[in-house]
């Protein structure tokens, strides 16, 4: 069968395992289904995720234009310490970021290859913790907005890495960490305004579990710009990559806004 569309990032159901799905216009994938089975991926052009326009993508789905101006992509999504839409201020859009960033987040603890730290709405648990790729989470403290969030990530990045190694963690299954041991360390760091939404006795640790036959030793990442025809047979989902049995994976997120074919 041949599916066709504008990549966007695989949707996700938390489950043992998570299950994938590919969402296109007028159709979807389930690709555990296609697990241990050839793939055939053809890149055809490019359509913009925020004007849908057929321009050649920048970064994040996005061309150039709409990057520079769409509030969904301004500095606060990636640094949430420059929110300030708690204070009335505008970065690109108000109305916009008022809904975005005034909203409960948590700051949270995960496990993919090593303890990091890292932020998300409420509504993203635990979707952001899959798109990363993290085998373990734990939430530390849940607060009302997303500036609040992003002073505690501040703080916690002098003892805990925000960043996770994208190759080790596709070529291995990660590493066992007694979360609830590194949270009881976590309320003496806090910020002061941030104390007092701390959990203190929830200590509930997410497991989850990604459906990988292998894991390859060596991965190399694949670039549809250089390599716009691809085959090869699936052996796991993990993140938001495809790994294949050559040791080929594909970062879906990192493609958004790629117009493909998939003939499986």
């Amino acid at each position: 069968m041949t599916y066709q569309g504008v990549l966007a990032k695989m949707q996700t159901e938390f489950g043992d395992p998570i299950q994938y799905y590919l969402v296109f216009e007028d159709s979807f994938l389930n690709i555990n289904q296609l697990l241990n089975k050839e793939i055939e991926i053809n890149f055809t052009g490019y359509q913009c995720l925020n004007c849908g326009k057929k321009k050649k993508i920048f970064r994040q789905g996005f061309c150039y234009d709409c990057f520079y101006s769409s509030p969904a992509v301004g500095d606060w999504i990636m640094r949430p310490e420059l929110s300030t839409a708690h204070l009335g201020i505008a970065d690109r859009d108000l109305d916009y970021e008022t809904k975005a960033q005034l909203q409960p987040h948590v700051v949270y603890l995960a496990v993919a290859t090593e303890v990091k730290v890292g932020v998300t709405r409420k509504s993203q648990v635990p979707t952001r913790w899959i798109d990363q790729g993290a085998t373990q989470a734990i939430a530390l403290v849940e607060v009302p907005n997303r500036y609040l969030a992003g002073i505690t990530e501040v703080a916690l990045k002098n003892h805990y890495t925000d960043k996770t190694n994208w190759r080790k963690m596709l070529s291995c299954n990660g590493e066992s960490c007694d979360l609830i041991v590194e949270k009881s360390k976590i309320e003496s760091l806090l910020p002061a305004e941030v104390k007092e939404y701390f959990f203190s006795e929830k200590n509930d640790v997410y497991d989850l579990k990604y459906p990988v036959l292998n894991y390859p030793a060596k991965v190399a990442s694949l670039n549809l710009d250089k390599t716009p025809s691809f085959q090869g047979k699936l052996i796991g989902i993990k993140g938001q990559y495809l790994i294949f049995e050559n040791g080929t994976v594909f970062n879906i997120r990192g493609s958004e806004g790629y117009t493909v074919t998939i003939n499986v």
